[in-house]
């Protein structure tokens, strides 16, 4: 699986992010890290993420904050296009980790792009059943305003490769 996004456009994607946050405080604060470090199932399957395709350009494998597996995306729920390895991480050192390594998808969360039915990209709170409670979804605490307009210029962007965008237009079709 090849993406169109160059290491340096990940890492000027990471510095715009390391800019910005959903408030003004750690948010992981409010919540003891509760998506760091959520109550682990001794049935439930590995808290981590995937990385979106190419992410793991700008990863060390040595890292020794991170595991990671490979696994086939045929084999998981990814858009048709996604054949080969995607790379699936946990965070080895909850809830402590190095903030300026944390992937794409923990950096703009709570927030989730969605394509409606004229591919206008929307940034909506993230509607995965997840394995803990995030107080800034369940109490609607207001999210900084840069970092509402980072996260939308970020998936606007992210969206150009084709990979990218048909997961982002599969989880939206799903969402309805």
């Amino acid at each position: 699986m090849k993406s169109t996004i160059r290491k340096s456009t990940y890492k000027a994607i990471y510095r715009l992010l390391d800019r910005v946050s959903p408030i003004d405080t750690d948010c992981g604060l409010l919540c003891g890290a509760a998506c760091c470090t959520p109550e682990k199932d001794p049935d439930a399957e590995d808290v981590g993420i995937y990385l979106l395709p190419g992410e793991e350009k700008i990863h060390s494998r040595d890292d020794d904050w991170l595991e990671w597996t490979e696994d086939r995306a045929e084999d998981y729920e990814f858009p048709d296009s996604w054949t080969g390895k995607v790379c699936f991480i946990n965070c080895k050192t909850p809830p402590v980790c190095p903030r300026e390594k944390r992937p794409i998808q923990c950096r703009t969360f709570p927030l989730t792009p969605h394509l409606d039915e004229n591919d206008e990209l929307s940034l909506i709170y993230n509607d995965l059943e997840l394995p803990y409670a995030c107080p800034l979804i369940y109490e609607g605490i207001p999210l900084n305003d840069d970092f509402v307009e980072a996260t939308l210029t970020v998936w606007k962007h992210l969206i150009r490769d084709p990979l990218i965008y048909d997961l982002v237009k599969m989880d939206s079709l799903e969402r309805g």
